[in-house]
């Protein structure tokens, strides 16, 4: 559970959690093999809007996943959803591509944070809490 959880693995957790469907048509990202365990999780995530990749044509499956990145992509599987108000987490810019994807974890009860008023953003994400995270948006 302490280990940080790479980009495939998260993107492996919400396919599953959404029921593993089936893609339309796999991704085309250099570095994603169609034999990996998450080649259907990033073509699924990709057909609904969850990740774009890293840029240059790749995913980046095996590169340690961020707080503001695994949030972001809980939101965006949740249908990206706008809440109301302020984030009350003291390192998270109003402006910062995960702003809106925290303020809903957070009024969704799915995070309270690092401590502090801290959200952590580019604390790597843990398996624990990913799956923590996952748990809570599903309540």
């Amino acid at each position: 559970p302490g280990l940080p959880c790479t980009r495939g693995q998260i993107v492996t957790f919400l396919w599953r959690a959404a029921g593993s469907p089936a893609p339309k048509s796999m991704s085309s990202f250099a570095d994603v093999a169609e034999d990996a365990y998450y080649a259907k999780a990033v073509a699924w995530a990709v057909e609904n809007g969850i990740t774009g990749g890293t840029g240059d044509g790749k995913f980046s499956p095996d590169a340690t996943c961020t707080r503001a990145q695994a949030v972001t992509f809980l939101w965006r599987a949740n249908g990206s959803l706008a809440v109301s108000g302020n984030s009350a987490f003291l390192d998270v810019a109003a402006d910062a591509y995960y702003a809106a994807a925290v303020k809903w974890a957070e009024k969704n009860g799915i995070t309270g944070g690092i401590g502090n008023g801290l959200f952590g953003s580019d604390h790597n994400c843990t398996r624990a809490q990913i799956v923590t995270f996952l748990y809570s948006s599903m309540k």
